[in-house]
């Protein structure tokens, strides 16, 4: 199997550079691609038991589809201008690799029999349709990318099964109602580089999604914080929109957040207590904004670690913007907090503002 994933890498090293080549990256992020090969369905992770398909003479002495390399349950066909996906894929198959081609459909029968598939690459394709029952018979999908593509929306009908869907750079203006139904394994979410407004996802769109932790909605149009956002969020990627503020209710329903990114964005004023509903925030990114203070809640957050706030105007730090009174109530000290490229006279500022952050070098100063 370790052969397989050299011959894996020789055969991807002419992907295009400019993309991502989520092949690679699965194969170096999941282990059990260089061990045996799952006995029976029940060692693939899955919410519903399928049984094995039969074997049949076909399946034994199968055709691997033309432009396309395969081995042991994988089909690689990226960067080889097909315009369809290919027919006669062997029904066995857990990983189909289809990106940087010229596919502009999925249709109905496409994807039929492959019951088995865990994993699915569409990114930097042509699609800009989905058929609704395209994946009607995948009860077992857990990673869909469909990145770089021409989708109008999210597409409907998705399998249930899926614990990651990335949708990034696309066409998509508007999250229709309930577009996750019933997707209650999904985990990470990411939608990036779609000309997204938050007035365009519907107060139900994301309904059911009882255990999703992360969301990545940049390079977007948003002017706001979505409030829509399922609740227990532990990581939320807005940087690169066009928020001008932060008021209190923005935060009050993500209270389980671990890491927030609003860098990149037009933020001038930050409502006062309008963080404080993040308790368990240790990662913060408002840096390449327009914020003039330090937020007054920032002292609140007793297990904040990291900070990011550079490249802003503010001009002035008072003795308490950090640290809590009591230095012992500061739950995890900063391990660094960013101020370089502000308007600040560093030279004016009391040690004693720093008196919780950890290290030499947890502070950043400069232009």
């Amino acid at each position: 199997m370790r052969s397989f994933l050299f011959l894996s890498i020789v055969a991807l090293s002419s992907a295009k550079p400019s993309r991502r080549n989520e092949f690679l990256h699965f194969l170096a992020d999941h282990d059990f691609m260089l061990q045996d090969p799952p006995q029976n369905t029940t060692d693939i992770i899955q919410p519903q038991q399928t049984p094995t398909p039969q074997t049949t003479f076909d399946d034994l002495f199968f055709t691997c589809p033309s432009k396309c390399v395969c081995q042991i349950r994988v089909v690689q066909c990226s960067d080889a201008g097909l315009k369809s996906v290919p027919a006669k894929i062997p029904k066995d198959t857990v990983m189909l690799d289809l990106q940087n081609n010229r596919i502009t459909e999925i249709k109905e029968t496409d994807l039929k029999n492959l019951r088995l598939l865990y994993a699915l690459f569409l990114i930097n394709n042509q699609i800009t349709k989905i058929h609704p029952k395209a994946f009607q018979s995948m009860k077992h999908l857990k990673l869909l990318h469909l990145s770089w593509n021409l989708l109008p929306q999210i597409p409907t009908h998705l399998p249930k099964s899926l614990v990651e869907l990335r949708i990034d750079d696309n066409k998509i203006k508007k999250i229709q109602k309930q577009a996750f139904k019933g997707m209650k394994f999904l985990h990470v979410l990411e939608m990036s580089g779609n000309p997204l407004d938050t007035t365009g996802m519907e107060p139900d769109a994301f309904d059911g999604l009882l255990r999703l932790i992360y969301v990545r909605i940049s390079q977007a149009n948003l002017t706001s914080v979505p409030k829509n956002l399922p609740s227990k969020l532990h990581e939320l990627y807005l940087d690169h929109n066009k928020i001008v503020s932060l008021e209190l209710e923005d935060f009050r329903r993500y209270k389980d957040l671990r890491r927030l990114d609003l860098s990149y964005n037009q933020i001038k004023e930050i409502e006062n207590g309008s963080l404080s509903f993040l308790p368990k925030l240790r990662q913060l990114h408002l840096e390449n904004n327009e914020v003039k203070h330090v937020p007054a809640d920032i002292k609140e957050l007793m297990h904040l670690q990291v900070l990011y706030l550079h490249n802003n105007n503010i001009s002035k730090i008072d003795v308490d913007d950090f640290c809590p009174k009591e230095s012992s109530n500061k739950m995890t000290f900063y391990s660094g907090i960013s101020l370089f490229g502000n308007p600040v006279k560093h030279w004016e500022i009391q040690p004693a503002s720093f008196r919780c952050v950890s290290g030499t070098f947890g502070v950043q100063f400069g232009k």
